[in-house]
């Protein structure tokens, strides 16, 4: 018996769980069809895809939500988890799923998957047949990935650095490199099958002034730690920064570096998507202004030419949207993205210069790390603060380096901490913010640049 199929038995023999039927799960994979798999939809699609984010607790309020979706004509189907599931408190997920089925009310902020079981689950996708994307926030998702994939979730986002650092405090992050090491190698098993399973790193990370170099470095690591493991599908992302130009310009560069790094392993013969997230942070409280801010991040994905494109809704603000509210705004996303055909390719070449020597070179000093392996490569360089995430929770993060906005709203780096870029990098950055004296005016300012979109 291999030493993963030793761990597959321990991690799926779980009391809150189904009883997992491999043979069975394999032939449905086999034999599911195309239309499931987002890396079928990719590679026939020459238009943005559109996703929202959507999940409910309860079986018929995941379904209704599904109907609502397809009503608006909706690309890719989403499956939200709940967060006791994200922290593998499947006890507690189970019994909040038994008191919103007696009492009708929500007890969970999500479809809590383990406890429904692929059999069931199942039963609700294939009845779509529409891809559907996993978004859950989990360190250890390994019992979480088998069962998505046996229900026919063809599409698992996150990883070791991007579900951990934006939040978790003190989960051990090696123990995260191998528990998503787990997640690559299945994930590779099953895409010898039919299409392959598409893999997503989560770009946005705090989704607080995180420059563009550290948030590319983060999804070139992610990529590479999947397609070593032999996926052949994968999805880089980033949110809306606060700068349209930034926008692009991190758009540029990220397929470009991408399509290095990957072409460096020998992996060229991967499929690399971008993904875009409409604005992360906090959203105004006014709904006129919260569809404005959703429609400009629509232009910007246009302007990008991003793949796919993660919606809010105008009801950001304010909790958990309802199912027609989150059905309008995929219906509104799809009908502005209709409206921008033939856009102009725009580029800065001063900009994507910058940013691409940035990336090098914390992308060589990761790699030259004297560690054995790439994820111990990637976990040094978290450690000793040449990956430094701002605002991350982690104990582990540095939270060292230092940003704010320039005049144009984009993230510019004022402290490097121990950021490997050069001098003449850092100038670069620099240069064009015009900082204070006054700490208190210039962390007042970093407030401010923090909360730019609220209203």
């Amino acid at each position: 018996m291999t030493l993963l199929k030793r761990e597959r038995d321990i991690i799926t023999h779980n009391e809150y769980a189904d009883r997992f039927d491999f043979d069975e799960i394999r032939e449905f994979i086999t034999n599911a069809p195309k239309e499931l798999f987002i890396s079928h939809t990719f590679k026939h699609s020459n238009k943005t895809l559109v996703q929202p984010r959507g999940g409910f607790p309860t079986y018929n309020k995941m379904f209704a939500l599904y109907h609502e979706f397809q009503k608006a004509n909706i690309d890719v189907m989403p499956l939200t988890v709940d967060s006791h599931t994200r922290l593998n408190d499947y006890a507690s997920a189970k019994k909040m799923l038994m008191l919103s089925e007696e009492n009708e009310v929500d007890m969970l902020n999500g479809y809590p998957l383990v406890t429904h079981g692929y059999r069931t689950t199942r039963k609700m996708i294939t009845h779509f047949n529409t891809p559907v994307s996993l978004r859950h926030g989990t360190p250890d998702a390994r019992l979480l990935i088998e069962t998505a994939l046996a229900s026919g979730i063809f599409e698992i986002e996150g990883g070791p650095i991007t579900y951990l650092l934006p939040y978790s405090k003190n989960f051990p992050l090696d123990k995260a490199f191998l528990y998503w090491k787990y997640v690559e190698k299945i994930c590779a098993e099953y895409s010898t099958l039919n299409e392959p399973i598409n893999r997503e790193s989560f770009g946005p990370l705090t989704a607080t002034l995180v420059p563009p170099c550290i948030t590319i470095v983060i999804q070139l690591l992610e990529m590479l730690l999947s397609l070593e493991e032999g996926v052949k599908s994968f999805s880089v992302s980033f949110a809306q920064h606060g700068s349209v130009m930034q926008d692009i310009v991190s758009a540029n560069v990220l397929r470009k570096t991408a399509n290095y790094y990957a072409q460096k392993i020998g992996c060229s013969d991967a499929t690399i998507n971008i993904v875009y997230h409409q604005w992360m942070g906090a959203f105004p409280r006014n709904k006129e202004l919260s569809d404005s801010l959703i429609n400009t991040s629509t232009v910007i994905a246009a302007l990008v030419r991003a793949d796919k494109i993660i919606v809010k809704t105008r009801d950001e603000a304010f909790g958990i949207p309802t199912m027609q509210c989150n059905a309008q705004s995929v219906a509104n996303t799809k009908y502005t993205l209709q409206v921008l055909n033939g856009l102009p390719n725009i580029s800065d070449a001063a900009e994507e210069e910058n940013l691409e020597a940035e990336i090098h070179s914390i992308m060589e000093a990761v790699l030259n790390d004297s560690a054995d392996t790439l994820w111990r490569k990637a976990f040094n360089s978290i450690k000793n603060g040449i990956i430094d995430v701002p605002f991350s929770p982690h104990i582990i993060n540095h939270n060292a380096v230092i940003t704010i906005r320039d005049a144009q709203s984009n993230i510019r780096i004022i402290e490097k901490g121990k950021l490997p870029i050069s001098e003449k990098c850092f100038a670069f950055e620099r240069s064009h913010v015009s900082l204070s004296d006054d700490k208190t005016a210039v962390i007042n300012k970093i407030i401010c640049d923090i909360g730019v979109m609220h209203e």
